[in-house]
């Protein structure tokens, strides 16, 4: 595609692999080969270190979901080279992403590191578990999950830190959390309008991280 011959104020929309491969180039042989169908040494204790993993689903009918899923480093519990489990907590239990599952198995993961730029990708295939021996080894604070997300491992590589470089998301000295309002301001503009912010503020406030593992 010749970017030259583009006017001023058209949008040049990209439909076919050829013009994006012309945009964008390609991978670099070790790149595009980079993809393992298990989890190495190294990537199990990447999982063992990581607090956070943003899970991604979509419906059957393409709609798509992304959540993330936290606990202490460690939370996500390694059954074998091609298994992983997350478990899941007490939430807003509109599991989104678990619906999308019951219709379409395909899921990627991807595991933060905080401070670390690079970050650990999963893909495969889920399944929700209602109750397994491995729960036990992932009880918090004395709570056993509710259920969990098992992963059949299909696809495993590690993402480039251009993306957490860019942004500069791990430098405290660039965070501006009051750039925007408090969680309460925003549930009180477009969750719950009804509700008094007197109210919201005291269920946002210190309280909430107490109530983390309760239903």
């Amino acid at each position: 595609m010749d970017t030259t011959e583009i006017s001023a104020g058209t949008t040049a929309e990209i439909t076919t692999v050829a013009e994006l491969e012309a945009v964008v180039g390609t991978p670099l042989p070790y790149v595009a080969e980079k993809a393992r169908p298990t989890l190495d040494p190294i990537d199990r204790q990447w999982i063992a270190h990581s607090p956070l993993c943003l899970v991604a689903t979509s419906a059957a009918d393409g709609s798509c979901d992304v959540s993330p899923k936290g606990d202490p480093p460690g939370f996500a519990h390694v059954l074998d080279e091609r298994t992983l489990a997350l478990p899941e907590r007490p939430g807003n239990r509109r599991v989104d992403g678990y619906r999308n599952i019951l219709t379409n198995p395909h899921v990627g993961l991807l595991f933060l590191l905080p401070g670390r730029g690079d970050t650990l990708r999963v893909n495969g295939r889920a399944r929700l578990v209602r109750d397994a021996e491995y729960f036990d080894a992932m009880v918090v604070n004395g709570h056993r999950p509710i259920l969990a997300l098992e992963v059949a491992v299909e696809e495993v590589f590690y993402h480039c830190p251009k993306a957490f470089l860019r942004s500069k998301l791990w430098h405290p000295e660039e965070w501006n959390p009051e750039a925007v309002p408090a969680k309460a301001r925003i549930s009180k503009a477009v969750e719950r309008p009804d509700d008094p912010i007197e109210e919201l503020e005291a269920y946002y406030g210190p309280s909430y991280a107490e109530r983390l593992y309760r239903s």
